[in-house]
């Protein structure tokens, strides 16, 4: 899986037929990157968001999960850039208030990163819970939108 930088650290770019499969933060970036033309296009788009010149992206990405998911998914992906939403209120969005939990963990499951911005998603007390890219990426998402973030990170 290609590995590429960025200016918010690097990214692993996974995909299949032209379309995304896999876009997450990595840790590390080792060995030389993998250069396609999906790859280009998908550094190219992330850098312009990186900068503040881009708030929506034109690629072409496919999910594999459940069908709940895939409705916590597209939900997630209508919230709006600069905007956020707590998992209670998408759980009311999507007519399941009780399912709180089944919403983070959906939420949680997000493969391609920042393309569904489940960054946006924070706890009803305004503060953040949960990112698979860390807490501190999920912060610097939110500020580069022009979201503030309310109290600590923990």
């Amino acid at each position: 899986m290609p590995v590429c930088s960025t200016s918010f650290g690097p990214v692993l770019i996974q995909g299949h037929a032209g379309k995304i499969a896999t876009l997450a933060f990595a840790e590390e970036q080792e060995g030389e990157e993998q250069v396609d033309a999906l790859t280009l296009e998908v550094v190219q788009q992330l850098q312009e968001y990186f900068s503040g010149k881009r708030k929506t992206f034109s690629l072409a990405f496919t999910l594999e999960g459940t069908a709940f998911q895939q409705k916590v998914w597209a939900a997630v992906s209508r919230v709006p850039y600069g905007h956020t939403c707590s998992y209670a209120e998408l759980a009311k969005k999507l007519g399941q208030p009780e399912a709180v939990r089944a919403v983070a963990a959906a939420v949680g499951a997000n493969p391609v990163l920042i393309l569904i911005p489940c960054h946006r998603i924070i706890g009803s007390d305004g503060k953040l819970r949960g990112y698979a890219g860390g807490l501190e990426k999920k912060k610097a998402l939110l500020q580069l939108e022009g979201r503030a973030v309310q109290g600590t990170l923990f």
